[in-house]
């Protein structure tokens, strides 16, 4: 819809706005970004009226363009690249694609469920749950070295897959389920991504909410800000 200015509702610590924010700075894509109200202790309470009215989970992101309203960083990922195809964040290929699409899903919905139990259990590291949200975040980060055994991205190039799990490992970081001297390759891989201007944009803001609210940071994050 040319002409008429997207708006994308997001959220200062929202995993899934984050990545949305991060796609539209990499496609160059004039995107005004409202951040609903949020606070440390309600939340996201009161809902924002769009999110509400557009999204029946009741969760941001939420697009909107023109006549066209939608919801969830997935779906929004696929709208920017039918948009604007250039510069491409899904490989060409169609077997390279398909796969850098399942890294994406793996990282929102195997990754980071584990990631989200953590969150509860903050003061309580050594129960059980937490241990076996650790012990399987562990293991997926031994399955993205593997995947990068021979690349520099995920997908072989820089790709959706790799924003999504940038963005999820972050929080994994902050929950106490941090990368670790096992998977140098993947250190390696989250030094290159946090050096790209559109990731220090959004995970800078991220960190300079977190600081101004007394939260403690990972290292690889109070690194953007200084």
């Amino acid at each position: 819809m040319p002409g008429q200015q997207m708006r994308l509702y997001s959220g200062p610590l929202s995993m899934y706005g984050a990545k949305t924010q991060i796609a539209a700075l990499e496609k160059g894509l004039d995107v005004e970004v409202i951040m609903v109200p949020f606070d440390m202790e309600r939340l996201y309470e009161p809902k924002h009226p769009e999110v509400l009215r557009i999204n029946p989970k009741k969760q941001v992101p939420v697009l909107i363009h023109g006549a066209v309203e939608i919801f969830d960083s997935t779906q929004i990922f696929e709208y920017f690249e039918e948009l604007k195809p250039q510069p491409a964040l899904w490989p060409a290929d169609a077997a390279a694609r398909a796969r850098a699409r399942l890294l994406e899903l793996k990282s929102d919905e195997v990754f980071f469920p584990p990631i989200i139990r953590l969150m509860g259990l903050q003061d309580r590291p050594d129960d059980p749950a937490a241990v076996a949200a650790r012990e399987a975040s562990a293991r997926f980060y031994e399955e993205m070295e593997l995947e990068l055994a021979r690349v520099d991205y995920l997908a072989g190039t820089y790709a959706y897959a790799d924003i999504a799990f940038y963005m999820a490992q972050l929080f994994a970081a902050r929950m106490g389920a941090p990368m670790t001297k096992a998977t140098p390759k993947l250190i390696a891989w989250r030094k290159r991504l946090t050096e790209r201007p559109a990731i220090r944009q959004v995970a800078g803001a991220m960190a300079r909410f977190l600081k101004s609210h007394n939260r403690p940071l990972p290292d690889f994050m109070a690194s953007i800000i200084g």
